[in-house]
């Protein structure tokens, strides 16, 4: 799939059942994608009859395509990512702090669940920010969303 905000590829993944609120943009969601480029979070549409489960026949346009035999490649949005189950609810940290105010349930939550996970949330936002040679240009000012984050966090 395509970002359709700049056209960038997407990281398709499979949004764990704890975290179906949490994607930005919808009520609850099972899928969602994170943008290579810009790093929107969105949620991926599914028919009717696949939205209580996602559905392994599920096509994807990616070579991301989520399901049961395929973690996701987060480092291809970048290096800085974290490696392990913390990438996902990092993902929709990203994509939930486009609004802290409407979001400040979910971001809460994400930072918690992260930091209980042994993963530091604004660590691996200043790695983020930090690496070299990205080809990063995130919709949001990040290092902005890093201090209004350290406010909730602390």
């Amino acid at each position: 799939m395509t970002c359709p905000h700049c056209d960038s590829p997407t990281v398709d993944f499979v949004v764990p059942e704890t975290y179906h609120e949490c994607v930005p943009d919808a009520t609850t969601a099972t899928m969602a994608s994170i943008c290579t480029h810009c790093m929107t979070v969105r949620p991926i549409e599914q028919s009717a009859e696949s939205e209580a489960e996602p559905d392994p026949e599920f096509e994807f346009e990616s070579d991301s395509s989520p399901d049961a035999d395929h973690e996701p490649d987060f480092t291809r949005v970048s290096t800085a990512f974290p490696a392990d189950e913390a990438a996902i609810p990092f993902a929709l940290l990203l994509g939930n702090c486009s609004s802290l105010a409407t979001n400040r349930t979910a971001i809460e939550r994400l930072l918690e669940d992260l930091a209980r996970s042994g993963t530091d949330p604004l660590l691996a936002i200043d790695r983020l920010l930090a690496e070299p040679a990205t080809e990063l240009e995130p919709a949001i000012d990040l290092e902005r969303r890093q201090q209004q984050l350290e406010q909730l966090f602390y």
